[in-house]
């Protein structure tokens, strides 16, 4: 694995909130220097790659792979699609996580899960599946998500407690995870 890789599987799972150069050089055992040259390489080969629709930005320290502004009319034609397709498992985890849970944090989300759940909310909020629900009173303030009307009418059920109780479902051992109770 060359680090140009390693930046590029770190940050693809970072998602939307990206890494900061400290996280990031402290992942991989890197002077900031010397991450910063392989930031540089990295947003080099996107920028000559026409077969790429990366690029990779930085603000206040912090990196992120996003698309390259040539795709935003296609993405937006694909925002507005009618959701015809069927929804990842990834999406389905937090679907459900978020509507047994909610009102829930995406860190909440994250913790469940054990992985960032940042594209599969943006993909429900999309879909309008679930909703921004407020602001949880703590430090940094995280948006609270919640299922919404549309969710409803996608699952045909009328109310939230028409929804199967967990507790009625042996899990498989993998999925035991996803419903634990936090502390």
């Amino acid at each position: 694995m060359t680090y140009l890789s390693q930046i590029e599987a770190l940050l693809f799972v970072a998602g939307e909130e990206g890494l900061s150069l400290r996280h990031l050089a402290s992942m991989l055992s890197l002077t900031p220097t010397a991450l910063q040259q392989q930031l540089e390489k990295l947003s080099q080969k996107y920028e000559k790659d026409q077969h790429s629709s990366l690029c990779l930005i930085e603000t206040a320290n912090t990196y992120r792979l996003v698309t390259k502004e040539g795709f935003a009319e296609l993405l937006r034609a694909y925002a507005k699609t009618p959701m015809n397709q069927s929804l990842s498992r990834a999406s389905l985890e937090v679907l459900s996580i978020v509507a047994y849970k909610q009102p829930i944090t995406r860190i909440e989300i994250d913790d469940i899960r054990g992985v960032n759940s940042s594209g599969a909310l943006s993909k429900l909020l999309a879909f309008d599946l679930i909703r921004e629900a407020g602001k949880k009173d703590v430090v940094g303030r995280p948006h609270l998500y919640a299922t919404t009307d549309y969710f409803l009418d996608y699952m045909g059920i009328n109310h939230l407690d028409e929804l199967i109780e967990v507790s009625a479902v042996e899990p498989a051992d993998e999925e035991i995870a996803l419903f634990r109770t936090q502390d």
